[in-house]
């Protein structure tokens, strides 16, 4: 199996760089069996039934990309900083410039959120803040920005609207560094909706790490190492799906990172509650466990995401799809269009 296998060509326009507003006016393709059709996402009240259930990653991003000051004795630099993952008494960072920045050197990034350069990498930085725990989130969400995607960073900076744009309506629990970006679709009125005609919802916890965006570096495929990334299904969640699992209901996650965690916690061939970090990586020829369909916005070339969508609706069917997708003008990645996908 080759990278080249999942590689296509995307017209640059074609990737969003704001979301649609409202959010659930997005547009939708369905796929579900040989059949493709052109919908939008407020019609996942006729396409979802009673007892369907969805499955949502309730993790918080945090405004991870920091700009400060290298305190070099009386001088100083700007410096560039993207949090990665906590790490023991401070977090793993990338930084821009990293060359230059010595071990034990002070950054200032506001009055009162600080950082030593406890340790360095030939790739990252380990930095230990002034601030822990709710001083510590408080302190960064008055300095940090939102850590857009690098093909959204490349075309204009983070602004004040994505602090609402790439968050979800149910975020709760801090620790991403990158959206479920298929949950950006829904608002609380599109789920109130759709628990008004019996759907049902079950929230799991996947930190979703920086590593999401690192291409694939190697031709064969299957010998790819997946970056881990920290995730919980709690006892409530897990009784929750596996409850409507029996009763005859679809489970559909939203989002490849909702998918990978249920996938994670139901390798035994029943989903049971599960916490740790996972590196599952899922490419055609995966057994799914538990997973019915999945919603999910369109990925990159020669991305594990885009293999993971092969995984579940077959490579031929996931090559019309994109073909489909791309002559209708379909938007593109974090901020655009989503698709539901039904085996």
């Amino acid at each position: 199996m080759k990278l080249s296998d999942f590689d296509f060509e995307l017209p640059s326009e074609l990737i969003a760089v704001r979301p649609a507003s409202p959010r659930s006016s997005a547009r939708l393709l369905l796929a579900q069996g040989d059949a493709i059709s052109d919908r939008q996402v407020l019609d996942l009240t006729s396409i979802f039934c009673p007892g369907d259930l969805l499955v949502l990653n309730n993790t918080r991003v945090i405004p991870a990309r920091l700009i400060g000051q290298r305190q070099r004795g009386e001088a100083s630099a700007k410096i560039e900083v993207t949090l990665l993952e906590p790490a023991p008494q401070g977090w793993r960072a990338l930084a821009k410039p990293l060359r230059k920045v010595n071990l034990g050197e002070q950054i200032q990034f506001s009055p009162d959120l600080s950082a030593e350069v406890s340790a360095k990498s030939e790739t990252d930085l380990h930095l230990t803040f002034n601030r822990t725990g709710d001083d510590f989130d408080a302190a960064l969400n008055r300095a940090g920005a939102m850590p857009l995607p690098p093909y959204i960073a490349a075309k204009r900076p983070a602004d004040v609207q994505d602090n609402h744009d790439y968050q979800t309506v149910f975020a709760r629990h801090s620790g991403a560094v990158a959206a479920p970006t298929a949950s950006l679709h829904f608002d609380t009125e599109l789920l109130g909706a759709l628990s008004n005609i019996g759907v049902l919802f079950a929230e799991v916890t996947l930190h979703v790490g920086a590593g999401t965006f690192l291409p694939v570096k190697v031709e064969d495929v299957t010998t790819h190492k997946m970056h881990a990334e920290w995730g919980e299904v709690t006892p409530e969640a897990a009784d929750q799906i596996n409850a409507a699992k029996s009763a005859g209901g679809r489970i559909i996650p939203v989002g490849t990172t909702a998918l990978r965690l249920i996938e994670t916690a139901a390798r035994s061939g029943t989903l049971v509650p599960w916490q740790g970090p996972t590196d599952i990586f899922i490419y055609p020829g995966f057994s799914f466990q538990i997973t019915d369909a999945l919603m999910t916005n369109f990925h990159l070339p020669k991305s594990t995401l885009l293999m993971l969508v092969s995984a579940l609706m077959g490579k031929e069917r996931t090559e019309r799809i994109y073909a489909h997708a791309l002559a209708q003008r379909y938007r593109f990645f974090s901020y655009g269009d989503a698709s539901l996908l039904i085996p």
